[in-house]
């Protein structure tokens, strides 16, 4: 089942090409805010997955191509974005060690919507392509073994990051935690439709360019361990966000007026378009060009605009 938001944040279930309102189904559900919904769903769903069923069997749909769609969790509790996760082509000659870090949740944007590039002195924006789980239930130190259990489905991530921020050092706050800097969507695909999630493409592209191409079977610590040692930390509650990571040579610059399209292989395409008021540029490069033409630094240089180099 695809589940989604759209419109004013009504609930949705995906039929096709439409989109079928199960709002009513669910309402009783504890809620303060109807962004809240989908969260008491997911906690509560073994109990009303038979009436979601039945509504948007029962239901009317309208046309997808006709609403906006929304992120499908509007107001996750804690998003965890897994660092490093990916063995990147081969060219990673051990497994990294295991890391993550948080994103704020108000980060969040969904399909269609705008990642707007703030007016600090990043040495590049970059957006990084990720399939992300969202957890079904509360996790708390859950073993591998135990951990698929726990993943109520999945979703399209891109991690935008502001890179190279002063000071020196971890800057991972003020990097990863930029309004607009979550895009999440277009919906969830819950568990039972995806049968081997360590296996999905995952492409994006930027104005129709595909700039960063592989398979979550890459991945240098997979689903299970993610979820273990994620839960060993902290517990997830249901609606939690856990983004897998991505490969890093395919990052590019995301600059003004760029559209971009994540899609994961059996979830979906997230479309989301880039604003910069500064009008800043760099190469149309990825960080595999640029190292391959023996440039200097992780990627290319800003070329041009505010906080370019003199």
């Amino acid at each position: 089942m695809k589940l989604c938001y759209f419109n004013d944040y009504r609930l949705g279930v995906l039929k096709g090409d439409s989109v079928v309102d199960v709002t009513d189904a669910v309402k009783d559900i504890p809620h303060l805010d109807t962004r809240d919904l989908i969260i008491g769903l997911i906690a509560k769903w073994d109990a009303n997955r038979s009436r979601v069923e039945k509504a948007a069997t029962d239901g009317k749909g309208v046309a997808l191509k006709s609403v906006h769609l929304r992120p499908p969790v509007p107001k996750p509790g804690n998003i965890v974005c897994m660092a490093v996760n990916y063995m990147e082509d081969g060219t990673l000659r051990e497994k990294p060690q295991i890391n993550a870090f948080h994103k704020a949740a108000t980060a969040v944007i969904g399909d269609g919507d705008t990642m707007v590039l703030p007016d600090v002195p990043a040495t590049i924006f970059e957006g990084e392509a990720e399939m992300a789980l969202v957890i079904g239930k509360r996790a708390t130190r859950v073993s591998q073994a135990e951990a698929m259990r726990y993943v109520f489905g999945y979703t399209c991530f891109i991690d935008g990051s502001a890179r190279g921020l002063p000071p020196p050092g971890n800057v991972f706050f003020q990097m990863k935690s930029r309004d607009t800097f979550a895009p999440i969507g277009p919906w969830i695909v819950t568990a039972d439709e995806i049968t081997e999630p360590q296996n999905l493409n995952v492409t994006l592209t930027n104005n129709g360019q595909v700039m960063q191409k592989f398979n979550t079977s890459d991945m240098a610590h997979q689903i299970p361990r993610c979820i273990e040692w994620a839960s060993s930390i902290h517990t997830l509650e249901p609606g939690d966000i856990l983004a897998t990571g991505t490969n890093h040579r395919g990052l590019n610059a995301f600059m003004d007026g760029d559209r971009i399209e994540l899609t994961v292989e059996r979830i979906g395409t997230l479309h989301v378009g880039v604003k910069d008021e500064l009008k800043r540029t760099w190469a149309r490069t990825t960080r595999s060009q640029h190292k391959d033409k023996g440039g200097e630094g992780p990627h290319t240089p800003q070329l041009t605009g505010k906080y370019a180099a003199k």
